[in-house]
């Protein structure tokens, strides 16, 4: 069946929409349509992510599913929104977590973390690698890519190994867009990662953080 749609936070889902759902059981039908929308485009492709296909599987109306999602890029825009959702909390996390505990291999840490997303978020690989993206998905993944790579600034920060000033804002934005590209042809490769080439992005990533860092080493 996949792995569940991405679920409210707050009550609301961040997600773009046409209209959002105010009562307990709109929001209960729009949660069952995503997860609809999610099981069609693991098991059948973006091309199946039409309205009449996402209302029968989700058995509602198609009236019903058009109130929110009024064809195939609204839908396409909302299961993205909802990916960059969780892969933004699990940097979340990881921002909390750099300050309670050592990290002897930040680079590491990351790279296995997002890689165990990338295993499991089997919806996210088929949107990504399915060449739909519509313009608006595409712009808002590159504002996300911009709050991936604020939350390794924020690490840095919090490990002690940098200064905050633009330099580093624009070498962790770097970073995070040399980490995607490896990461998406790795899982292009092969469905656990290509685990050369995921050992490639750690030696990459780390040779480049660590001359990051020594730019703000006091002499």
């Amino acid at each position: 069946m996949g792995d569940p749609a991405p679920q409210p936070t707050g009550g609301t889902w961040h997600v773009p929409l046409r209209r959002t759902p105010q009562q307990a059981r709109s929001k209960a039908r729009l949660t069952r349509v995503l997860q609809a929308a999610e099981r069609v485009l693991i098991g059948e492709g973006v091309q199946a992510l039409t309205t009449t296909r996402i209302a029968a599987e989700a058995q509602v109306s198609v009236g019903s599913l058009y109130q929110y999602l009024p064809d195939r890029d609204a839908i396409i825009d909302a299961l993205a929104a909802g990916y960059f959702a969780r892969l933004e909390s699990a940097m979340e996390d990881l921002v909390r977590a750099a300050a309670a505990e050592q990290w002897d291999d930040p680079v590491g840490v990351l790279i296995d973390v997002y890689a165990a997303i990338y295993r499991t978020e089997h919806g996210f690989r088929a949107l990504w690698f399915g060449s739909s993206l519509t313009d608006q998905t595409r712009a808002a993944d590159r504002e996300h890519k911009r709050r991936m790579a604020d939350g390794v600034r924020r690490i840095l920060l919090t490990l002690g190994v940098a200064r905050d000033d633009e330099a580093l804002a624009r070498a962790c934005h770097a970073a995070v867009l040399a980490a995607d590209a490896l990461a998406q042809e790795a899982f292009r490769r092969d469905p656990e990662g290509d685990p050369g080439l995921l050992d490639e992005a750690g030696l990459m990533l780390r040779g480049y953080l660590a001359g990051v860092a020594a730019r703000y080493e006091r002499p």
